[in-house]
């Protein structure tokens, strides 16, 4: 018990600690922590139950077709992951709670931001139980991989489905208005997972190159919300 609760706290305290720098981006308006907690928590429990259904369900298909193991392990992590995990973390901005408080262009990339970081604890946790066979300092080593580049992969993936979802919103659009943000959340999970799995490219410069994305695309998220945060001032 001991042992879960440790890993627990090492696996969720980085993705608050993003979650609450992401929810302060915003110097007007900022969100209600209530709101804030529910897309959290959707991202960190059925978001992460309906992402291992949706991939059981495509990855017993796609084992019908292709036998070779390494070209069916590549696809799962490179094509069927990302398109279920992007799917159902941001189906928590649909929430009463969380939709109500959509009322600015920003507010979408904030949520979905925060859906992705509850999803990346949980899968975090997953990981960092697997780790305890690595010895320590390879433990250490991979937690800090997927605390830099896991949590800032599915904030900034998410984000993007989020502001699609809150433009459609507020401009009272259909859903299909959210589908360019959904494939751009998609390739972007993609390219992440190609680049730490995909040997060719060489393992450790995979790795670096998948966590200067990462940071990059936070970097880009949170310039978005700032800006999209001051026009709503000035209007």
């Amino acid at each position: 018990m001991l042992k879960f609760i440790t890993l627990f706290i090492i696996s969720f305290s980085p993705a608050i600690g993003y979650a609450i720098w992401i929810r302060n981006t915003e110097k007007y308006e900022r969100e209600p922590w209530a709101a804030i907690f529910v897309a959290f928590a959707w991202g960190a429990t059925l978001a992460i139950i309906a992402a291992l259904f949706l991939e059981e369900l495509l990855g017993i298909s796609l084992a019908t077709k292709i036998k070779d193991y390494t070209t069916f392990s590549f696809i799962m992590a490179v094509i069927i992951a990302p398109f279920a995990e992007e799917f159902a973390k941001p189906l928590g901005l649909s929430l009463k709670m969380v939709r109500k408080e959509i009322n600015e262009e920003e507010d979408g990339i904030v949520y979905g931001a925060i859906a992705g970081l509850g999803f990346a604890a949980t899968e975090n946790l997953f990981y960092s139980m697997s780790f305890l066979s690595y010895g320590l300092l390879f433990f250490c080593i991979l937690v800090i991989i997927r605390t830099i580049g896991g949590c800032l992969l599915h904030a900034s993936a998410t984000s993007f489905t989020g502001y699609g979802y809150g433009k459609a919103l507020l401009e009272g659009k259909g859903m299909g208005e959210i589908l360019h943000f959904f494939l751009i959340a998609v390739a972007m999970h993609s390219f992440y997972n190609f680049l730490v799995s995909f040997e060719m490219i060489g393992g450790i410069f995979g790795v670096f190159l998948a966590i200067l994305f990462a940071i990059a695309s936070i970097r880009y998220v949170r310039k978005k919300i700032k800006k999209l945060d001051m026009k709503q001032l000035i209007q």
